[in-house]
């Protein structure tokens, strides 16, 4: 396992395209994961980055990977949820996991509704391997950003939790790092027994 220190976070971005990773088109996917990481998290964290086809067997090695081997904390990845024949990426999750989470798919089909119908073809879960979270994200930026961030009104005010509220709890609950937020991005929860004192 790579050396890293016990209190940064290690999150593993994988995005799935086929053509993105055979140079078709620009990959938008680790670009959007990291402008999001970058403005909503207030502690350390360090990224791993896969680019890859929509391959069950590639991408279940690179979730096996980034778990083994790295000691990702969490991996996010997106793109291959939808209902057509070449999207594995739910397959893959689950062929990996130790433990499935089902409400993250739950809540982020819920949050997508808000923009489109099509939110119900979705098929983003998310699980447990070891002490990392495994998250399926949408495969569009704009859709990446509306899940973990949640649902906004017209006045900027939350309507609508994000799911990445309730990621730095899990991550607790699992041995991983403590991790702290940008407020004005993402508030994250966690019991008052859980909660740190800043000093």
């Amino acid at each position: 396992m790579s050396e890293l220190a016990s209190d940064c976070l290690l999150i593993g971005l994988v995005s799935i395209s086929d053509r993105a990773s055979s140079g078709v088109y620009e990959d938008k996917g680790i670009p959007a994961l990291l402008e999001w990481f970058g403005s909503a998290l207030a502690s350390s964290w360090k990224s791993e980055a896969r680019l890859i086809a929509d391959e069950q067997p590639v991408i279940e090695a690179t979730l096996r990977e980034l778990v083994d081997v790295q000691g990702c904390h969490l991996i996010v990845t997106t793109g291959g949820t939808g209902p057509a024949l070449r999207d594995v990426t739910p397959e893959a999750t689950l062929a990996v996991a130790d433990r499935e989470m089902p409400g993250f798919g739950e809540e982020m089909r819920r949050i997508s509704r808000h923009f489109v119908p099509t939110a119900i073809l979705s098929r983003q879960t998310a699980v447990t391997r070891g002490k990392c979270l495994i998250i399926n994200l949408p495969g569009q930026p704009k859709a990446i950003r509306e899940t973990l961030e949640g649902v906004r009104d017209v006045e900027g005010r939350v309507a609508v939790e994000g799911i990445f509220s309730a990621v730095p709890y899990c991550i607790d609950l699992l041995g991983g790092p403590y991790v702290e937020t940008v407020e004005s991005v993402c508030k994250a929860f966690r019991p008052k027994s859980a909660q740190r004192v800043r000093v």
